[in-house]
């Protein structure tokens, strides 16, 4: 058995490489190198869903690594930015990555308005090189590594992002829409400790004015477009072609559920 650097062998129901390597689909090298890393990022982006519906419907959402691996590698489940990134996070470490868990700020009205450091994402160091990673944005966010190089454009299938720094904030990735690039987010490089991402994730599963709290949002990138279910509509992006279908009813959403997503509603809430 292939063990995480540093650990002790487990036996096949507790945490281990080879079960998570199977849930992303992933048969690549696993050495410390810039292809291993996009090749990671990107099968785990391709085969997990963002997903909150645990947060949605009250459930108790917890970030310990074997928490996250029993949610998301055992139980076939999806998660939000702190499951999602947290367990990227952990398996890397274990690959022998230099990994910094960050906190990010989204920013709304193109970049005017930055709201509280509630997003997770990662910063791996290679050489002279960091990369900023996220497999937890959920809204047309990366499928890949992105080097951390200013003014940077850097294609991902069919989006083009960049890195730009801001005086007050750090650095902000920018997602290209038509001829401009709009702002996502904001983060800088000091690492957060697990107490800062424990309050992070509290607020954002807890206040009553939260996204996640409010509505069910499912949603994984393809390397035509993405795929988002929502509670009113499936809206499927293909080759810069949007097509959008209405949800009838509680039956109809789960139908689309297992299909595209692979989970089924009456065993989550």
């Amino acid at each position: 058995m292939t063990t995480l650097k540093g650990e002790m062998t487990m036996s096949k129901d507790c945490f281990n490489i080879e079960g998570y390597l199977e849930r992303i689909n992933y048969k690549g090298s696993l050495d410390v190198s810039k292809e291993t890393l996009y090749n990671i990022h990107m099968a785990h982006a391709l085969s997990i869903p963002f997903e909150n519906l645990d947060v949605y419907f009250k459930k108790p959402v917890y970030l310990d690594r074997e928490s996250l691996y029993k949610k998301i590698v055992a139980n076939k489940r999806g998660g939000y930015c702190f499951e999602m990134n947290g367990l990227l996070s952990i398996i890397l470490k274990g690959l022998g990555f230099k990994v910094s868990n960050l906190l990010a700020r989204i920013t709304i009205d193109n970049g005017i308005t930055y709201k509280a450091k509630t997003h997770q994402v990662l910063c791996v160091e290679i050489g002279d090189e960091k990369y900023l990673l996220d497999v937890g944005y959920g809204n047309n966010g990366l499928v890949a590594p992105i080097l951390i190089e200013p003014g940077k454009e850097q294609e991902q299938f069919y989006d083009t992002f960049r890195i730009i720094e801001v005086e007050k904030y750090g650095y902000v990735l920018q997602r290209k829409v038509e001829d401009e690039f709009v702002y996502i987010y904001a983060f800088d490089l000091e690492e957060c400790s697990p107490a800062d991402f424990l309050m992070s994730h509290h607020f954002t599963s807890t206040f009553s004015e939260s996204l996640f709290v409010n509505k069910k949002v499912c949603t994984m990138p393809t390397k035509e477009g993405r795929i988002t279910l929502t509670d009113d509509h499936f809206k499927v992006e293909k080759d810069n072609k949007t097509s959008i279908l209405e949800i009838e009813d509680d039956d109809h959403y789960n139908e689309l559920l297992k299909e595209h997503f692979k989970l089924d509603l009456e065993t989550i809430r």
